[in-house]
C-alpha cells in the first residue's frame, strides 16, 4: 500500500491535469460529507478548475445552509449528471458505490478518473486512487493533511468547512477517536475562521416540530435484547406515514442510538427506520468499541459499513425481518453477549 504522502501527491497530480471535476454529498448527508466536499470545492475553484458539486440523493439539510459555498450546490443526484462531461470525480467520505447513490446502479465512464478520500475502515477502495485513513477522525481531517502535504493555502471558507466535518464526526469531540492531533487541527482551523461557534449554533439549533415528534416516536419504541446489552429503537413506514412526518425529520434517526448508548449496560444501540416498504436504514453506536466492532456488524448485513464505534446500514427487508437479521448477526459475532 502506498504511503499517505505518496498517495496524496499522486492525487494532486491528477487534480492538476484535470479541468472539469465532480464532487458529491453522500446519501443521508452529515457534516463530514458536506464539509469535505465544500472544502474541496473552494480549493478547486481557487485553482481555477471547473467544479460541479451535487447534493446527491437527498435534499440538502437546512442546518448546513450557512456554510460557505452551500448556495453553489447543484440540486441533482449523480444519475441525473452526464459523467462524460467530467475528467475527474472526487469521492469524499464514501466507503462504497452505494454511498454515492442508492437510487440505481452506477457505472463510471472509462475516461473518468476517480479518487476516494475517506476514513472508514470498511472502505471498498473502488476508485483509481484511494486515500483511506482509518485512524483519522473524519474525512475532513484527511483533507487537512492532504492539503498540508500539497501546500494548499487554507482560506477562512475552507477552514470553516473542514471544522464542521471535524466537529460533527467526533460528536463535538465526545467520541473515542479524537487525539491531541485532532485538537491541534481544530485550533488551526478556528484561528482561520474565528466565527466557528456560529456555525456550530446553526447546525445544532435548527429544529422543527416534526423532528422532535419523530424522535419521540423512535424513543417510545425502545426494546432491549440479550440481557439488556442491546437496545433497539424502530419505526415502520406505515407509522411514519400515519404520523404525517416530513422526510427531513426522518433523517435524524442516527441521533437516537447516541442517546441509547448513554444508558449504563446498553452496550450496543441502534435505530431502524423503514423509509420505504422493505427498505430499512440503520444507525449503530456502542459504549465499548474495543469489545464490539460495529463496522463488522454493519458489513455483515451486506448493506453497510463504518467504524468500530459508529456504523450504518441499509437492509432491503421488512422492518421485523431486518431487526431479526441484525440481532442474529450480533449473536453470531458476539455469542457471549447475553452473559
Amino acid at each position: 500500500m502506498l504511503s499517505f504522502k505518496i498517495t496524496s501527491r499522486k492525487i494532486w497530480k491528477e487534480i492538476e491535469r484535470s479541468k472539469r471535476i465532480l464532487l458529491h454529498i453522500h446519501p443521508g448527508p452529515d457534516g463530514d460529507s458536506v464539509g469535505s466536499s465544500l472544502a474541496f470545492y473552494h480549493v478547486l475553484k481557487n485553482m481555477g478548475k471547473e467544479v460541479c458539486l451535487i447534493q446527491g440523493d437527498n435534499e440538502f439539510p437546512k442546518k448546513f445552509s450557512s456554510m460557505p459555498g452551500a448556495d453553489k450546490i447543484i440540486h441533482q443526484n449523480i444519475l441525473q449528471i452526464d459523467l462524460s462531461q467530467f475528467d475527474l470525480f472526487i469521492i469524499n467520505d464514501s466507503s462504497s458505490v452505494k454511498q454515492i447513490t442508492k437510487m440505481g446502479d452506477l457505472k463510471f465512464p472509462k475516461k473518468l478518473k476517480t479518487i476516494i478520500i475517506d476514513h472508514h475502515i470498511s472502505s471498498e477502495k473502488f476508485a483509481d486512487i484511494n486515500l483511506i485513513s482509518p485512524k483519522s477522525t473524519s474525512t475532513c481531517q484527511v483533507l487537512f493533511e492532504l492539503f498540508q502535504i500539497n501546500k494548499v493555502k487554507l482560506t477562512s471558507k475552507i477552514a470553516a468547512c473542514l471544522f464542521v466535518g471535524l466537529y460533527t464526526d467526533t460528536g463535538g469531540f465526545r467520541y473515542f477517536n479524537p487525539t491531541y492531533k485532532t485538537f491541534d487541527i481544530a485550533s488551526k482551523l478556528a484561528k482561520l475562521y474565528p466565527k466557528f461557534s456560529q456555525l456550530i449554533f446553526d447546525i445544532e439549533n435548527n429544529d422543527d416540530p416534526d423532528r422532535i415528534k419523530f424522535l419521540s416516536l423512535l424513543l417510545s419504541s425502545v426494546e432491549t435484547f440479550y440481557s439488556d446489552h442491546v437496545a433497539v429503537a424502530s419505526i415502520s413506514y406505515n407509522n411514519i406515514q400515519s404520523s404525517g412526518l416530513n422526510s427531513s425529520s426522518v433523517s435524524s434517526y442516527s441521533e437516537v442510538p447516541n442517546m441509547l448508548k448513554s444508558v449504563i449496560g446498553w452496550d450496543i444501540a441502534f435505530s431502524m427506520v423503514e423509509v420505504q416498504p422493505e427498505t430499512v436504514k440503520i444507525s449503530f453506536r456502542t459504549r465499548d468499541s474495543n469489545k464490539y466492532d460495529l463496522a463488522k456488524i454493519a458489513v455483515a448485513t451486506n448493506g453497510g459499513g463504518g467504524h468500530k464505534a459508529a456504523a450504518g446500514a441499509t437492509i432491503n427487508k421488512s422492518l421485523p425481518e431486518a431487526k431479526q437479521m441484525v440481532l442474529d448477526i450480533i449473536k453470531k459475532l458476539y455469542p457471549k453477549i447475553e452473559k
